[in-house]
């Protein structure tokens, strides 16, 4: 298996919305985010898969180590050598990845939150770092759009929070601030407890609030001229913000069950979102 193929497998598997905007993109752009894509997934799977923290520490910090190598010349990892081209051609920065290892570790270091400005730097580092170097792979002309890419990345962030909050909670993990959770009157054991109360209903639709609010900065941050480069990531944003919608409908029955949507749901989406965007790109064209 090559690198490449290595990390396409990884993106199919994992399932992810992710994989779905991919699908669009010319094969270089592709295999870059791809790649990149992966990256995230074993690090992230580092973490979440080990039952010894001491051991997922040093797998981070191999990973740091990697990284050292990936920019030296000498990768050693499948993902790491898929990644090789990708950061010269695409301007990715070394201490990006490590950013989104350091997030990575803070899921060792915090089991919770305290503020949302505490939560911020999370997910900060977690998505939006991710966003931010997914947007410089599609390509930009005008820089407000890494702005639309921070914003896009904690949307997505506070989605995942929302949709995963009975995952997480059964794993020992809150993404919900504290402060907000005594604000609401919600306790822990009721959010491990399987059943959804009115007062959750609304600690979540104040959640769901502030993801709506990221996108609605990220679609006024994004400049017309950059909207066809970025049309991946407004793929993505269709796909997460219709599982928000989907939260939203099932009144925010979080705790029952999963809220997710099907992968011919997700697929329709992308491809009536790129058809969308190439019609809307012709007409400012024809303007």
């Amino acid at each position: 298996m090559t690198p490449e193929e290595y990390c396409q497998d990884k993106a199919a598997r994992s399932g992810s919305s992710f994989y779905y905007s991919f699908l669009f993109l010319p094969p270089e752009r592709r295999r870059a985010i791809t790649a990149l894509y992966a990256f995230c997934r074993e690090v992230d799977d580092v973490v979440d898969e080990a039952s010894d923290e001491a051991v997922a520490r040093a797998k981070l910090a191999w990973w740091r180590e990697e990284m050292e190598r990936l920019f030296a010349g000498r990768p050693q990892h499948p993902v790491s050598k898929a990644l090789a081209p990708a950061i010269e051609t695409f301007n990715l920065p070394q201490e990006h990845f490590i950013e989104i290892i350091d997030g990575m570790e803070m899921d060792l270091d915090y089991a919770s939150y305290e503020t949302f400005t505490d939560l911020s730097l999370y997910c900060h580092r977690v998505a939006s770092i991710v966003g931010i170097m997914s947007a410089e792979i599609f390509g930009y002309q005008d820089r407000q759009t890494l702005k639309y890419a921070h914003h896009l990345g904690m949307a997505f962030q506070l989605t995942n929070i929302l949709r995963d909050v009975r995952e997480d909670c059964r794993r020992g993990r809150l993404y919900i601030p504290l402060e907000e959770m005594r604000q609401f009157g919600v306790s822990l054991e009721e959010l491990q407890s399987g059943h959804t109360s009115d007062k959750a209903r609304a600690l979540f639709r104040h959640q769901a609030q502030r993801a709506r609010e990221y996108y609605d900065k990220a679609y006024a941050c994004l400049p017309a001229a950059d909207r066809n480069t970025q049309r991946s990531g407004l793929i993505m944003a269709a796909i997460y913000r219709r599982i928000l919608d989907k939260i939203s409908a099932n009144d925010f029955n979080v705790l029952e069950g999963r809220i997710s949507l099907t992968p011919i749901h997700k697929l329709w989406l992308a491809w009536q979102t790129n058809r969308q965007e190439k019609r809307r790109g012709k007409q400012a064209a024809h303007a």
